[in-house]
């Protein structure tokens, strides 16, 4: 099942890089833009998700007066705490593990694309491809291993499989001269991976904005993701990076159509107001 949904992603990729080469644009352009296609399907079919994601984040902020009430009252009572707070999303119709669906749907087409774009770079039609100057097939890791000209001791080039971010790293470091004299080989995937942790750090920020609990998972996802995304093809973190920045855009359009509405300030009470 699993080969059969990658063989199906691989042959929607083709179908689209097809479709774009028919009208003239060259062949490694149009991967990269095959590969934004596809990241716009994929948003666009998980538009209904996501929405319900946004609306969802946004109620959870303006419900927090009321959570910060609650906790001051029942904070010594943590089973309290917890039916009252659950009581609380039960009314104005709030699942917390919403924001968590987008992410997990995601997950697997992510991997499939990295398992399509890895077989890709064993193939002469992919060999060397680049988008803007960034090598698609390729990783932070491959390309600096590249400019360093890493080989075994019997002088045999060091297979992509095998590097490690600690060879690389401090084989960089032994080898500035060279690293930089072949900058053109890995700057532009190294840039396209800074741009992707800053728009991870934006769009987590956004999302737990007014969160304190969440301040530490605002740098440590961030930093976690990027160690990772060393040895993604680049081909993957452009998927990435282009499905992040249209989640932020989408994150800030909802935020500013409920800002006007978090402006009114409910009156909260520890208990209920006795009538008269």
């Amino acid at each position: 099942m699993w080969a059969q949904a990658k063989s199906l992603l691989l042959g929607l990729l083709q179908i689209i890089h097809n479709g774009i080469t028919s009208i003239g644009i060259g062949t490694n352009f149009a991967w990269g833009l095959a590969i934004i296609a596809l990241t716009l399907l994929v948003r666009l079919l998980m538009h209904p998700l996501t929405a319900k994601q946004m609306e969802s984040m946004q109620r959870m902020q303006k419900l927090k007066p009321m959570l910060d009430v609650l906790q001051e009252k029942y904070g010594d009572d943590k089973d309290k705490l917890n039916q009252e707070t659950m009581a609380l999303y039960k009314e104005h119709k709030v699942n917390p593990a919403s924001g968590c669906l987008p992410l997990i749907i995601q997950l697997p087409i992510f991997i499939l694309l990295y398992g399509v774009l890895y077989d890709l770079t064993k193939t002469a039609a992919f060999t060397d491809v680049t988008f803007l100057g960034v090598n698609l097939g390729g990783s932070v890791l491959t390309t600096v291993a590249e400019a360093l000209k890493l080989v075994d001791e019997s002088g045999v080039r060091i297979p992509d499989e095998q590097l490690g971010f600690v060879m690389v790293f401090l084989s960089s470091f032994t080898n500035l001269g060279l690293l930089f004299s072949n900058l053109g080989i890995w700057i532009f995937n190294f840039i396209l991976l800074l741009l992707i942790a800053y728009l991870t750090w934006l769009q987590q920020h956004l999302t737990s904005a007014g969160n304190s609990q969440m301040a530490m998972m605002n740098w440590f996802m961030p930093l976690f993701l990027t160690f990772i995304c060393f040895g993604l093809p680049v081909g993957v973190l452009l998927y990435w990076g282009v499905s992040s920045l249209m989640g932020i855009v989408h994150q800030l359009r909802v935020s500013r159509k409920t800002s006007e509405e978090m402006k009114v300030k409910p009156v909260l009470y520890k208990e209920k107001p006795k009538t008269k």
